[in-house]
Parts: structure tokens; sequence; C-alpha cells
């Protein structure tokens, strides 16, 4: 038979083939061009962002060394980055350590309606701020745009605290690169791609906060 539409696969010890219909052509280009824009992106960032994440991930155990617990708030993808950040130090990354004070600003229901309908959306992350966190505590804000206000509104009001604020942002930066202390810009201009970049940086500084934890 012709081999025309099949595709060569290893898996495990056999070679086998597979017949790749219009729709999975189709399926795999945006595969490939997906994955080809993320590794891009990662690229960058590993020649271009270590020393800002060295930075990010110094401040934070500096702020946990001595007794600070790191907050985190987003929006959509960046409120369950938030989510799942915190969670990791709290419980744990890959091993089994002291836990790490973290809390997701993201998870409150009650606190993000109450602020939302008395106080306004902009200001759901920011009430959380003035109750909780102290000068010794950073906050991580993150925001693919930058622009998020209620994002700035709390990382404006960390600074005004005294605590540090740090950003995640895509390449522009936004308005939250001017606010906080610190600001991660993930080299891309894709929502998406920006969002895996923050992923694989959220892990970075999982890794490294568990790894002087368990020394």
């Amino acid at each position: 038979m012709s081999g025309k539409g099949r595709t060569k696969r290893m898996v495990g010890d056999a070679r086998t083939t597979l017949f790749l219909t219009p729709a999975m052509k189709a399926a795999r280009k945006v595969a490939e061009a997906h994955l080809d824009a993320s590794i891009a992106a990662k690229t960058a960032m590993r020649q271009g962002l270590m020393d800002e994440i060295a930075r990010v991930a110094a401040l934070l155990q500096e702020r946990v060394a001595a007794g600070g617990t790191i907050f985190f708030c987003g929006n959509g993808g960046s409120a369950a980055d938030a989510q799942h950040w915190a969670t990791e130090l709290v419980v744990r990354y890959r091993k089994d350590r002291p836990a790490i004070a973290a809390v997701a600003l993201t998870t409150d229901t009650s606190a993000l309606t109450a602020a939302g309908n008395d106080l306004g959306f902009d200001r759901v992350f920011a009430r959380q701020v003035e109750a909780l966190v102290k000068p010794k505590d950073v906050v991580v804000c993150i925001s693919t745009s930058g622009n998020s206000k209620n994002v700035l509104a709390a990382a404006t009001t960390a600074k005004r605290i005294g605590a540090k604020a740090v950003g995640l942002t895509g390449e522009e930066g936004g308005a939250l690169a001017g606010v906080v202390d610190l600001c991660l810009r993930a080299p891309s201009g894709e929502t998406a791609i920006i969002q895996e970049c923050h992923e694989a940086i959220g892990h970075v500084l999982c890794a490294y906060l568990e790894q002087v934890a368990g020394s």
C-alpha cells in the first residue's frame, strides 16, 4: 500500500503507522504552531530572564525566612495560577518539607463577592491586602496584560502598607511594571503563551523555595 497520508511513529519498541485524516493533519498544524511559539518564548526566557527570576526567588525566600507570607492574586487563568502556586508551597511541590506560608486571594468566594458587590470589582484583591498583608509579606500580582485594575490595586495597596510587590506580565509589562518592585515579563504578546511562561516561572519559584525549606 502507498504510504501517502501516513506518518511513521515509534511506540515503545514497535514501529507503528498512524493514518492522519485531513482533520488530524489540521490539528497537527495547530499543535506544531503552538508548540513552536511556546518553545520560542521559553528559549527567550531562558536567555534573557534568568537574573530577574533569581532576584524574585531571592526576595520571596528572604520574606519567608523573616516570617512573612507570600500572597498571590490574578484573574481567570492567572487566578488558577495563584491557587496552584499557593497550594504547591503550603502542601508540597516535589518533596516533603516544612510548610511555606502562602495564600491565594482568589479563593474566598464570600470575600470576593462581598467586596465586588459593596466596593466594586477593582477592589476585590486590594481589600483583602488591606486586611491580611503585613510589611514583612510579599504580594505576587499576575496579569498577562499588566493592566488588570484589581491586580494593580492590590500591588498599589501592598506598597502603601510597606510590603513588597512582584509582577508577572507579558512582554509589554503594562501599568503593573511601573508599580511593583520586581516584574517578570514573559517574552510574548500572546495570552496563552504568556500563561505557559508564567506556569514555568511559578514552578521554578516553588522548586527554589522548597529546596531551601528542605535544606
